[in-house]
């Protein structure tokens, strides 16, 4: 009997306060994973490259995940006003695993904040707040106070690319929870679902088994048909490598 595959999914520093600091997840991301058929492995925040890949080559997959802004010296801006939080030791971890996993062909999903990262990994930009930097009058942050699985807007999909094909759809109802999105896309990535308002909400690579990101959050909704369908496919590209 074949074993699940081992899907990472990296963490986030959580400071102290009356508890010392940890590293942690939302569960979410979790549950999805193991319902699809996934044996998910948190991956702490490392700044020490030969332990890090110690941990990477025992994957068969990777999950990005959600979570605070990449910090945009990583593409070579200044910051603006209304940049939000950023963690440098994520950002070095995540984009150093980014980084292996496409030059492996290590099959990845990305989520909000794991599209971007990806992005940048590669060589692309983000912008860094869509209605301050005027490109959207659409909230597609959670700042309205919206609950994480409201579906909020609509997103077409290239009929020819993977996730369309992949989860049978073309035209979704997305929840979205968001304030900054690509930009300037990375050359290895090609653009494959956008809001009505032209914002980028999937990308993938077509050099790759399996390079899916999505901005918006799957793992919130995975009680959608389209949504079990596409972390199933991620299972079962990630169980050819185990």
């Amino acid at each position: 009997m074949s074993r699940p595959p081992l899907i990472g999914l990296p963490t986030l520093a959580i400071p102290p306060g009356p508890k010392p600091p940890r590293y942690g997840i939302n569960q979410s991301y979790v549950r999805a994973l193991v319902v699809a058929g996934c044996a998910p492995v948190l991956i702490p925040l490392l700044d020490d490259d030969e332990r890090l890949r110690a941990i990477y080559e025992r994957l068969d997959g990777i999950v990005f995940p959600g979570g605070a802004d990449v910090a945009p010296g990583e593409y070579h801006e200044e910051p603006i006003a209304d940049l939000n939080v950023v963690e440098a030791p994520r950002d070095r971890t995540e984009l150093t695993l980014a980084r292996w996993a496409f030059a492996d062909d290590l099959p990845t999903l990305g989520i909000c904040r794991g599209q971007q990262v990806l992005n940048v990994a590669l060589g692309g930009s983000l912008w860094q707040d869509l209605r301050y930097q005027g490109v959207t009058d659409v909230e597609h942050s959670d700042a309205d106070g919206r609950v994480r699985s409201a579906l909020i807007h609509r997103v077409r999909l290239d009929p020819d690319s993977r996730l369309a094909q992949l989860i049978d759809e073309i035209d979704i109802e997305v929840n979205s929870l968001h304030h900054q999105a690509v930009k300037t896309v990375a050359p290895q990535l090609r653009v494959t679902g956008q809001s009505d308002d032209g914002v980028i909400e999937a990308l993938e690579s077509r050099e790759r088994r399996f390079m899916i990101a999505v901005q918006w959050h799957p793992e919130e909704i995975d009680d959608l048909g389209w949504v079990r369908r596409l972390f199933q496919g991620f299972v079962k590209a990630a169980q050819t490598t185990s």
